[in-house]
This record gives C-alpha cells, structure tokens and sequence, in this order.
C-alpha cells in the first residue's frame, strides 16, 4: 500500500510555473486562475462511494509482534526521572487515534449517504483535467509507483495520484528548487490550506483532485497534517542521533502515506484481519520505502549537507559524517550498509504478511509495487554499496519481469490466522 506512495515524497522534482503553488505558499495569497471553478465544482460533487472497510496504498494486513513492529517499545527514564515515551509509542497512539477516526468517519459517510450525486454543469471537464494532471506529474516523476496505480480500478488509481501529487507538492516545499524560500509561516499557511481542502474549498484544480477524493473515501486530516510537521523538521533538523529519532521522521514523511491511503486501497470482504493490523502494515511499507529512499539517496542528500543515517549507528561501525562527504566505498562502509539494508528488509517482509487482506481488486499492484521498490536494495547491492556516485534504479525490463511474479502472490486471498497477526 504505503509502498506505492511513500516514494513519491523523496523525489526532488520542480514543477512548472503554472502549477504556481510556491509562489502562493510563500506570499500566504490565493489562486485566483481556477479558484472560482474548482470551488463550484468541489462545492457541487457529493462524492458518496461506498468504501467497505478500507483501502490501503501498498500495504495491509498484519504483523506479529517481533519487538521492531508494530511498536511495543519500552518507557525509557529520562535524568529528570521523567518517563519518556519511545517514537514508536508515539506512533502506535497515532495508529489507534486513526483508528478510530476512520471508523468514526465511515460511519458518518454511511449515514450520510442517501442522495445521489449532484454534479454542477461544466465542472465535470474540470475535474477530469485535475485528475489527468495529477496523473501526468505521476507518471513522469514515479514511474514505479505509477506502473503499479495503473493495475487498481479507475476509482482507486484516480484517488491514489491526488494523494500522491499532494505529497509530492508538500515535500517539494522543503526540498525542491524554491526550499531555500520556505519558512515555518510559509508551511502553516500550506497547513491551513490543507484544512480547506478538506472544507471543499480548493485553491487550484491540483487541489480540487485531493478535494474530490477525501470526499469520496473516509480519509481523514491528520496523517496529511503530520506530514507537513515533518516538513517543519526538515527545516531544523539534518541529523538524527538514534534509529529512534529517525523513526519518528520516518512516519511523518512516509508512514503517514500509508495511512492516507487506508480508504483508498480496500481489504477483501472475507479477510479476519483487525484495522490495528491494517494501519500497522501499512506504516511497515511505508517506514520500508523511506528507509530504502534514505539509503538509495545517500550521496544526494550528503551533496545538500543532509545525513539521514542515525548517528549512534555510523559511531559503531567506525565511520562519521566526514566519511559520507568523502564518499568513499570502504570495508566499514559496505558493513554499515549490509546492516542498514537488512532492517529495510524488515520492514518489507512485515508488509508482505498482510497484502493477502487486500481486496482481490487490489493485491496485484499491491504486489507489483512492493516486490519494485525492493529491488532497489538489490540494486545497491549490485552497485557494490556505492550509493554516494551510484543511484540504484530497477530497469525497465525488470519491472516488466517482476509482473507475472507479483500477479502469482495475488492470487493468495486472506488467511484465516489473519486476525491473530497482532497479538502475542
């Protein structure tokens, strides 16, 4: 699920001129080239598809408790004789909130769904161009995730490319061409903006794509809000001390995807998996992704002065951030790497113990997705570990490979253990 749309937050892309959302961002102004017609348009769409339980992006199902996921971790005493709550204890809160969130607002849409829809005349062509835009940007900038969008049903892929351009557009703020323009004010401005976007009040036909879609599926704000948090901390913050603290990243900017797209991707009706489970596979992927992003982009993010390697970890391994500038493949580093790579791995075989819950519409981009996107470990590998010159890419032709094989894992519906996954 996650799988799908956390990569499309790290790649740094800049969009046209006319897209313009900077520039509004920035000044705190309003679009005024397609406000008036997208507000109609969102205004006059009573988006009412019934969503069973949920749909999750590139991740579902369970995980057993191991002690790495979903998030048990232990309080940890601070000198002051404070107790201090771990960043995955922070996380599972999160999951529970969302949990409960989304029961809340599926129940409302359910009882609210009495009226057919009521589309405003003229405003159908416009959404069809916000849509296709989103698309388009898809398309050019993921194409892994693109590939495995195309396999869902029109309804989905359309929600998952609104979901994905505004992620996209939100993590340009930070780390595109204009970031050194952004500021805090300039990203609570883009927080409030959000917050119309969820009104029906869209300030450009981008927007009006994300507006159609929370207004079609139970999506709820906060995973979107604390994405932008973790936006703020890109403008503080370049280091990481402790897997601790990048876990925490991790979630803002990647595992948050994973929950967005819980209403989007769907389970299958006959699945015994518990939302608890869902929402933890979900964040597995997407902490998987992130995770392989941050190794695939190490040279990258070096160039911007940015380490995204914890700290504690490079000490132990005898390396530091002077050996990441220098960029060079050494013995300790190829070390350091093999350990990174084997949490990564984790994190995906976590995801993969719940794709079976999906629904049956959905487990073959699901799988498509994952088994892509992990082959970029594969690809670092084969690079001999030199991420600081080398960016690992999975060639078009092992995409194309790689199909049959994940259209084989889809076949296997839900497991009748599936509801014992989390417990233990």
């Amino acid at each position: 699920m996650a799988a799908m749309l956390s990569s499309v937050v790290t790649t740094n892309t800049e969009f046209p001129n006319s897209i313009g959302f900077l520039g509004s961002v920035k000044e705190g102004g309003w679009f005024h080239d397609s406000r008036s017609n997208t507000r109609a348009l969102c205004s006059g769409v009573n988006g009412r598809t019934k969503v069973k339980k949920s749909k999750l992006n590139f991740c579902l199902g369970g995980s057993k408790n191991t002690g790495n996921f979903p998030v048990f971790s232990s309080l940890v005493a601070n000198p002051a004789g404070e107790i201090a709550i771990s960043s995955k204890q922070k996380v599972y809160g999160m999951v529970i909130k969302q949990i409960d969130l989304f029961n809340k607002q599926l129940q409302s849409k359910q009882a609210l769904d009495v009226k057919p829809d009521i589309v405003v005349p003229g405003t159908l062509s416009l959404l069809n161009e916000a849509y296709e835009r989103c698309r388009q940007v898809c398309a050019e900038h993921s194409k892994t995730y693109y590939l495995g969008t195309l396999l869902m049903t029109p309804e989905r892929r359309k929600a998952l490319w609104a979901i994905s351009m505004w992620c996209r557009r939100t993590d340009e703020l930070v780390d595109g061409h204009n970031a050194s323009h952004i500021t805090l004010t300039a990203l609570d401005r883009w927080e409030s903006r959000l917050d119309d976007i969820f009104a029906g009040r869209p300030y450009d036909i981008l927007d009006a794509a994300l507006s159609d879609t929370v207004a079609k599926f139970p999506v709820d704000i906060q995973p979107f809000k604390d994405m932008i948090e973790g936006m703020r901390m890109d403008l503080w913050k370049s280091r990481y001390m402790n897997f601790d603290e990048l876990y925490l990243y991790s979630y803002y900017v990647a595992g948050t995807v994973g929950l967005m797209s819980v209403p989007v991707v769907g389970i299958d009706p006959k699945s015994q998996a518990t939302m608890e489970s869902v929402y933890n596979a979900a964040l597995a992927l997407g902490f998987a992704n992130q995770l392989t992003n941050i190794l695939r982009d190490v040279g990258e993010d070096a160039r911007n002065g940015r380490v995204y390697l914890p700290q504690d970890e490079l000490a132990q391994a005898g390396l530091s951030d002077k050996d990441i500038f220098a960029g060079k493949v050494t013995h300790k580093w190829r070390n350091f790497m093999k350990s990174q790579i084997k949490r990564a791995r984790m994190y995906f075989e976590e995801a993969e113990k719940g794709v079976t819950e999906l629904s049956s519409a959905s487990r073959w981009p699901v799988w498509s997705s994952l088994l892509l996107y992990r082959k970029i470990l594969d690809e670092i590998e084969a690079n001999d570990y030199d991420n600081f010159t080398k960016k690992a890419y999975v060639s078009k032709a092992k995409k194309i490979f790689a199909l049959p094989s994940a259209y084989a894992r889809s076949l296997a519906g839900p497991s009748k253990a599936a509801s014992t996954l989390t417990k233990g």
